[in-house]
């Protein structure tokens, strides 16, 4: 067995217990490459996360329905540190984090359509919303799209992160004018740990807020966040910064 697979094996038995001080130390031991994460998608919020985690030190394959198009291969050029792209079941062959930057009416479909995702860490980014009558924001589903694609991928380790807000404060955290926070839900303690590390790797706080039925409440503070912004009020510009007890 190689050294990558031994990690591999190890970190997927620490996701199923939520980690240990002797798997941690025995992990330690062993030489460990960066992440590969493969970024579904390349608009906006790929387009903020993927270079971001490349800066970290990751290699990001991007998941496009057309990777030769120019625009992805101008997104390739600009993440560096030997980013690719291809079709979005290749993408999740190699990756142990994927990022699902799609529409979130969409997550469902994609989800099915990449195959075995088993053992990965899936980051869930989107949210899917429409207006109502009264011109108000609202949520598309009764639970959320969270939960939508750890059914799809049972033996995945879905974590809720990056969707209250905008994908230039992503990669601008100081624009907001003081720290963002950036709420965390899923069930593997290790999975949402190794999302947190990325998150305060980009100068964003990272905030575990519980379990993946919670995703719901978490998308539900999207629709505060873009009404405010976009539902033709006067509301002054916010992002969340949720305050730690000390």
């Amino acid at each position: 067995m190689s050294p990558e697979d031994f990690v591999m094996l190890l970190r997927k038995w620490m996701l199923d217990c939520g980690g240990m001080a002797l798997v941690a130390g025995l992990l330690a031991s062993v030489p460990v490459t960066a992440d590969t994460i493969a970024v579904i998608g390349t608009g906006d919020v790929a387009g903020a996360l993927g270079p971001e985690f490349a800066a970290l030190g990751h290699t990001i394959v991007y998941g496009s329905r057309d990777p030769s198009r120019d625009k992805v291969r101008a997104l390739v050029e600009r993440t560096g540190n030997g980013a690719s792209a291809t079709t979005p079941a290749e993408s999740v062959v190699g990756a142990d984090i994927v990022v699902m930057a799609v529409p979130g009416t969409a997550v469902e479909a994609i989800t099915n359509g990449l195959g075995d995702l088993s053992g990965k860490i899936i980051i869930d980014p989107t949210n899917a919303i429409d207006r109502s009558d009264d011109g108000y924001f609202k949520l598309v589903y009764d639970s959320s799209t969270a939960e939508i694609i750890q059914d799809a991928a049972p033996a995945a380790y879905v974590v809720k992160a990056f969707n209250t807000l905008n994908w230039r404060t992503m990669v601008d955290p100081d624009s907001s004018g003081g720290p963002v926070s950036i709420p965390l839900v899923g069930d593997s303690a290790e999975a949402k740990a190794t999302v947190a590390e990325l998150v305060e790797g980009m100068g964003l706080e990272a905030i575990d807020l519980g379990p993946l039925r919670y995703a719901r409440h978490i998308e539900g503070m999207l629709l505060v966040w873009i009404h405010n912004r976009y539902g033709g009020g006067d509301g002054p510009a916010f992002d969340y910064h949720l305050r730690k007890e000390q």
